[in-house]
């Protein structure tokens, strides 16, 4: 962690103390130079103002360029330049804003210009109440899309889409994150891969090349990901450090096309010995297949999508991988597709399609009219951009999502940062009782670390109209087997002392459960987060498993053996504190009931 100080004071200095001399050119134009040494140039925020061109110059060439919403009437948080590398050199910063003044003198009263200093040190420490306690969060800034997930070595390097000069979507990096249990992450202070000349970093894959075909050297992680900016074309970087460090490849772009295509994802096709590629043909909802014996020169093997699935939005995030069949000898290939918006209760979702891959051409299977059918990974509204780790040991497959939804992830009362990882999760592939293939989403075994105290143990208890309730920790698993019974539905809720809740329902005669959130707490941020969802609970016997992590800001619902999963933010004003649950329509049986607290290193 970056080391933590107070620079509140940094307003009431002078600007040569502070470490600048700030020259102002006109209502919209501001130099700033660095005159003293430090590791950082702290940067103040306002989220509600324009952004701020901020050209960087070492030594009178440009370096990088931001956009950052520097703060005009009050400042909101900071974020830091990194300014260390520069040690020795002439640093200036052109700042080119669009906000309009009446003059420089008015200009001149910017609170950025107040309180913009240069620091050894920057201050990380939680400010947030909504942030997770257990789920993997950026120290600070805007996260989105997981990418360039791997695992080596006994680590799991999991990076992600960031900006670390603000916490709204802009100036798009690959941060990185590395842990050894997938529980506990050591965030690493700088980008891996930053914008260049050809854009910015959008998503992409990494892969060990175990026989250094690239020509990067043998067991080189290769990054591919979408340079982004006028047009989206694929790119690498390779890391001969695990991934600690990347370096562009010379020779980019690796791949273009005429059309908007991004979100690379490659793996090594054994069958053929060669690397494939699945690429999101995001406006022409399809996934276009490349093959590779190099990662550099690819050809374009065949697509899959057109008509098929949700059509909705853009496609987006592709993933291909094979999973055997839970019960049966088989084995079927899953081919995950990401889309916004077009999402079950609107926004972004994962799809997927159930199928065969021959190396070059993915065929989904049908349904008993011979239809694809449209399947959901998940079935809250907080669930997207699912990826796996690439090389994943034992044979698993490991996925990490994005916890938010396009329709209101730059509103959620945050500001320090913005957005969170889900749980990570094994999938896996099952036959429900309609006869039909699904994929399971179960909480990775390395998830049971978190428990802590077992608080509540109830076993064979009768469930009527008058709830029976429990206390729960603020963090906490709930584990409970429910069997229906002549109940027409039974009523989980989550409430706290101000009246706010959620309320989950299984509904016995659709085998469905569904998600209220709409009094959960804090819900005015936008018109899309009051939301009810609904998951269809593929039961195969009289008994309801259900498996619950709450977190500060987020609750997961996993069915029996992953089933289903439905993942949804929530923000409640004080810890839900009280679990109720009851039968409507009869009696039913709660069965079994352990709740958990939830212990953080």
């Amino acid at each position: 962690m970056i080391a933590a100080t107070a620079i509140g004071a940094a307003g009431s200095l002078r600007a040569a103390e502070r470490g600048v001399e700030i020259e102002h050119l006109g209502v919209n134009n501001t130099l700033v130079r660095v005159t003293a040494d430090g590791k950082y140039l702290i940067l103040p925020v306002q989220e509600s103002n324009d952004e701020a061109t901020v050209n960087v110059l070492v030594d009178g060439k440009t370096d990088k360029t931001l956009s950052v919403r520097l703060a005009k009437s009050k400042v909101d948080y900071t974020v830091p330049l990194k300014i260390e590398d520069y040690k020795g050199k002439k640093v200036l910063l052109n700042v080119v804003t669009s906000q309009s003044r009446s003059s420089v003198r008015e200009a001149k009263e910017d609170a950025c210009w107040q309180n913009i200093s240069v620091s050894d040190t920057f201050d990380t420490s939680n400010r947030e109440k909504f942030r997770p306690a257990y789920h993997h969060t950026p120290l600070y800034g805007w996260m989105n899309d997981p990418n360039g997930m791997f695992y080596k070595d006994g680590e799991w390097h999991l990076c992600y889409q960031w900006n670390p000069y603000g916490s709204k979507w802009q100036n798009l990096s690959w941060g990185h994150s590395v842990s050894r249990d997938l529980i506990h992450w050591e965030h690493r202070p700088d980008a891996v891969i930053e914008p260049d000349g050809l854009g910015m970093i959008f998503s992409g894959s990494s892969a060990v090349d175990r026989s250094g075909s690239a020509g990067f050297g043998k067991d080189a992680v290769v990054a591919m990901y979408t340079s982004a900016a006028a047009s989206q074309i694929q790119s690498l970087a390779w890391s001969d450090d695990n991934g600690e460090t990347f370096t562009k490849y010379d020779g980019n772009p690796v791949l273009t096309l005429d059309s908007e295509a991004r979100d690379p994802n490659m793996f090594w096709g054994a069958e053929r010995n060669v690397w494939i590629l699945v690429l999101a043909h995001a406006l022409d909802h399809e996934m276009l297949i490349f093959s590779s014996p190099d990662m550099k020169d690819w050809t374009l093997e065949s697509s899959f999508g057109r008509g098929l699935g949700a059509q909705d939005g853009v496609w987006e995030c592709p993933d291909l991988f094979e999973l055997p069949v839970n019960g049966e000898s088989g084995k079927k290939w899953v081919l995950l597709c990401n889309l916004n918006p077009g999402g079950p209760f609107g926004g972004s979702a994962t799809q997927y399609f159930i199928g065969d891959f021959d190396g070059k051409t993915f065929t989904s299977d049908t349904d008993d009219s011979g239809k694809v059918p449209t399947k959901w990974l998940d079935y809250g509204k907080d669930h997207y951009a699912t990826v796996s780790f690439s090389d994943a040991p034992d044979g698993r497959r490991t996925v990490i999502g994005w916890m938010s939804n396009w329709q209101y992830a730059p509103e959620v009362p945050t500001m320090q940062f913005r957005s969170a990882n889900t749980l990570p999760r094994e999938m896996g592939i099952f036959r429900a009782p309609d006869g039909q293939l699904y994929v399971s989403s179960t909480p990775s075994p390395e998830v049971d670390a978190l428990r802590g105290a077992l608080v509540k143990s109830v076993s064979k208890t009768s469930l009527g109209s008058k709830a029976r309730t429990y206390s729960i920790p603020e963090l906490c698993e709930i584990d409970m087997e429910i069997s229906p019974k002549k109940a027409e539905s039974v009523e989980i809720e989550l409430s706290n002392a101000a009246g706010e809740k959620v309320v989950m329902v299984y509904d016995a005669k659709s085998d469905s459960l569904s998600f209220d959130r709409r009094k959960s707490g804090i819900v005015d941020f936008s018109q899309d987060f009051p939301a009810v969802t609904v998951s269809p609970a593929y039961t195969d016997g009289d008994k309801v498993g259900l498996r619950i992590f709450i977190d500060r800001s987020s609750i997961e619902v996993f069915g029996k053996d992953g089933r289903f999963a439905m993942t949804n933010l929530v923000f409640p004003n004080s810890p839900y504190s009280r679990l109720s649950v009851r039968a409507t329509g009869g009696s039913a049986r709660l069965s079994d009931l352990k709740i958990y607290s939830i212990t953080v290193e």
